[in-house]
């Protein structure tokens, strides 16, 4: 099997978007944590591409998708709508990791039935309290740009913590694709900390799988109310926040577990 991703664009309401696909068979969008790209998934890829086609996305306004219009959760999901629609994929499964899993509910409450299995990995929560609160929170990923460079190192410190020794490659990728957005790196944050998903919630039907990185304490406190929302148990692999870098195998795992579930159902 041939295990380089297959690259291309499609047009969608905010403009192109940019996917990497494995594989071939029922279609399974994979979709990334701010600040990323497609690139958070490159080991799942070809794991996936075993058994289904996956196909990893480039949220609009990173990697190399555009975006224009607001900077909202469900302007990314009018861009991932598109995309659906320009690949012409009637059925499909979502697996969305931290900002993604938010960007994959809006998608789920609006596809309904087109959506046969959906994955939440360390997806926030959102409430209305956390929504008020919002702006008391810290900046995750901004630096002030400095004529020494030394931002870059600071980009480097401010995810160091979440990679174990010798995952150094997996932070020189997670730093090129902050660089990319660097004067917007934050905008990801704030969308999901606007976003209202409590109602949206309501509205989706697919079998819902939620799993977690064990040490991802960012994703800990929205494990159990996420579950309880759909009345199923969450699932915690090994790993940290760049869960699908550290475990691609446990990730792969989890996602054709639930398709398989929900197939089976």
């Amino acid at each position: 099997m041939n295990t380089t991703p297959r690259k291309g664009y499609a047009d969608a309401p905010t403009g192109q978007v940019h996917y990497a696909e494995c594989g071939t068979g029922f279609p399974v969008l994979l979709l990334h944590q701010t600040p990323r790209s497609w690139r958070e998934f490159v080991d799942v890829l070809p794991l996936l591409g075993q058994h289904v086609r996956a196909i990893a996305v480039d949220t609009p306004g990173f990697g190399e998708s555009t975006l224009e219009g607001p900077v909202t959760i469900e302007r990314f999901a009018d861009g991932i709508a598109g995309l659906i629609d320009s690949l012409g994929l009637e059925r499909l499964a979502l697996a969305g990791h931290h900002t993604g899993g938010v960007v994959a509910v809006e998608l789920a409450a609006r596809l309904g039935s087109q959506v046969e299995a959906l994955v939440l990995s360390g997806t926030s929560f959102m409430t209305a309290e956390k929504r008020a609160r919002a702006h008391e929170r810290p900046l995750v990923d901004w630096v002030d740009p400095r004529a020494d460079g030394g931002h870059l190192v600071d980009l480097w410190q401010r995810r160091r913590d979440f990679y174990r020794p010798g995952e150094e490659r997996f932070l020189n990728t997670f730093v090129a694709d902050a660089l990319r957005v660097l004067d917007e790196v934050e905008e990801g944050h704030h969308a999901c900390r606007r976003y209202v998903m409590e109602p949206r919630l309501l509205e989706i039907t697919a079998p819902v799988t939620v799993v977690s990185g064990r040490d991802d304490r960012f994703a800990e406190p929205s494990l159990a109310p996420m579950a309880e929302a759909f009345g199923v148990e969450f699932h915690l692999l090994d790993g940290h926040v760049p869960l699908p870098e550290q475990n691609p195998e446990g990730f792969a795992r989890a996602v054709l577990d639930a398709l398989e579930r929900a197939t089976a159902g």
